[in-house]
């Protein structure tokens, strides 16, 4: 087993280290005292993070965030195995064809997919007034668009590592397609489709330039209200914000981190 050196070690502390910093700066200005971004200047404060409890607007883009993120999240894995599924068990020749098409919006410039899907959205928006342009129901189904190409991949990885003769005997045994789906491949490949289940709801968290085009006053997303906070007055909220962002993701990733470590001891 390749162990790298000591000095390969310290390099990549320190470019760790070069690249966190930005990430450090952030915390003591979330403690500033001032109504603008500045160190605090002796003084600390946390009228910044109470702002975030008490400002109906900073909870609400929370919350409808989180509400579009978990639909997001949810249709683009469906849409994601359904096609990767399909692809798998039924191999046909122009899956190559397919394939490049569900994966076009990870190479499209995200200029042309927001404007494509602003488009879209207002055309929905002519005939109904629950998914269309400004509607969380709208945003949710534009980033399921951005976001489902990356879910094919994880899902069609994860079914690259499934033998198939298990589904060939379980057809042989008569096994109707949905059973062979449900009870012999998914459970293979689970780890796969939670896995492209929680980057989808964080790329539909964080997405912030095709939100740009297709909202406006109603359906205000929270990395939206940071951009709106940084435009117009440079809420220093965003950086308690951040903090908070910070803390979450060093939690999730700890806690991924004892998850397998625990695993592996098993």
């Amino acid at each position: 087993m390749y162990k790298p050196s000591a000095l390969a070690l310290i390099l990549a502390a320190f470019v760790a280290l070069f690249l966190l910093l930005p990430l450090f700066a952030v915390v003591p200005v979330s403690f500033t005292p001032a109504r603008f971004l500045s160190m605090p200047n002796g003084n600390w404060s946390l009228r910044h993070y109470e702002s975030l409890i008490t400002n109906p607007a900073w909870l609400s883009a929370t919350l409808l965030s989180i509400r579009i993120a978990l639909m997001s999240a949810v249709l683009s894995t469906a849409l994601a195995l359904a096609f990767s599924l399909g692809i798998w068990m039924f191999r046909p020749w122009f899956a190559g064809v397919l394939m490049g098409f569900v994966l076009m919006p990870m190479v499209a410039p995200p200029v042309v997919s927001a404007i494509t899907l602003y488009f879209f959205l207002t055309s929905l928006s002519k005939v109904n007034d629950v998914i269309g342009y400004d509607t969380p129901l709208g945003v949710a189904l534009a980033h399921s668009v951005m976001i489902a190409p990356f879910a094919v991949v994880l899902i069609t990885v994860a079914l690259s590592q499934v033998d198939r003769r298990i589904d060939l005997a379980a057809r042989g045994f008569g096994a109707g397609i949905f059973q062979r789906v449900f009870r012999v491949i998914l459970p293979n490949i689970r780890f796969g489709v939670l896995t492209a289940f929680f980057m989808a709801f964080v790329l539909s968290w964080e997405e912030i330039g095709v939100t740009l085009f297709i909202t406006s006053v109603n359906a205000v997303t929270l990395p939206r209200m940071m951009w709106m906070g940084l435009r117009d007055n440079i809420d220093p909220a965003i950086a308690a914000i951040s903090v908070l962002l910070i803390i979450l993701v060093v939690v999730v990733i700890l806690g991924k981190t004892a998850v397998t470590a625990l695993t592996a001891r098993k």
